[in-house]
């Protein structure tokens, strides 16, 4: 994946994370941020390897280890399709 489109990847995973994932409610926040930021990169790389347990794993990991939540492995299953779908979606040029 070329430089350009992977840091539009980036920034969507990022806009997801905040936007739609969101298990700590602070997405009508914009100081909170930089919380999920944080964890675009871990999630990028299950992302571009299109690994939709690790996706899910990882983002279990962070609510459960990271801010102390109880997990949502079914929301957490879809955001992972949500970012694939987004990865492909990149690749094509869709906007």
């Amino acid at each position: 994946m070329k430089n350009e489109k992977l840091k539009e990847l980036q920034q969507r995973i990022d806009e997801v994370l905040f936007y739609v994932w969101d298990p700590i409610g602070v997405s009508d926040t914009p100081a909170a941020r930089a919380e999920y930021s944080s964890y675009t990169w871990i999630i990028l790389k299950y992302v571009l390897e299109e690994d939709l347990k690790k996706i899910a794993f990882q983002l279990s990991e962070i609510e459960s280890i990271s801010l102390g939540l109880t997990t949502n492995e079914i929301k957490n299953l879809e955001i992972a399709e949500l970012l694939v779908d987004f990865k492909y979606a990149v690749e094509e040029g869709l906007k």
